[in-house]
């Protein structure tokens, strides 16, 4: 039988241990990687944060697979904590376990995504908590 896209998002989370975005600004100051896969035009409406790196979705795998050709330097090796953040904390959960099946054991995401991350007043750029007071409700 077929499984929904609740069914893949539930099991993905379970192989996760989600940040809130007051945990994940703490594991940021412990060395932790935070990767935002925001396309660019979300980036653009709803703000950015400043600590992050811009990573898009469609490119994940291969900018933070330590083996990879592809990789960005702060790829280092399968013991880097990386912590994922989209817009509201659906795509990043799935993001974040196909990093745990690369073998990125600390991969997680962030529990309400960017949304929750402006809500909690830690640091974006532009006018990102006034943008967001008036977005719908969108997965992502």
């Amino acid at each position: 039988m077929p499984r929904t896209i609740d069914d893949v998002l539930a099991e993905a989370r379970t192989r996760l241990d989600r940040l809130t975005p007051r945990q994940a600004r703490d594991a940021l100051d412990a060395g932790a990687l935070l990767v935002d896969i925001r396309p660019a035009a979300q980036r653009a409406t709803e703000g950015e944060v400043p600590l992050a790196v811009v990573i898009e979705r469609n490119v994940l795998e291969w900018r933070l697979d330590p083996t990879s050709a592809h990789r960005i330097p702060a790829a280092t090796g399968h013991d880097v904590q990386v912590i994922v953040l989209c817009s509201e904390g659906y795509t990043s959960s799935l993001a974040a376990a196909a990093l745990v099946d690369l073998g990125l054991d600390r991969a997680t995401d962030v529990v309400g995504g960017f949304h929750a991350w402006a809500a909690a007043g830690l640091p974006v750029s532009g006018d990102a908590r006034r943008a967001l007071a008036g977005a719908a409700h969108q997965p992502g």
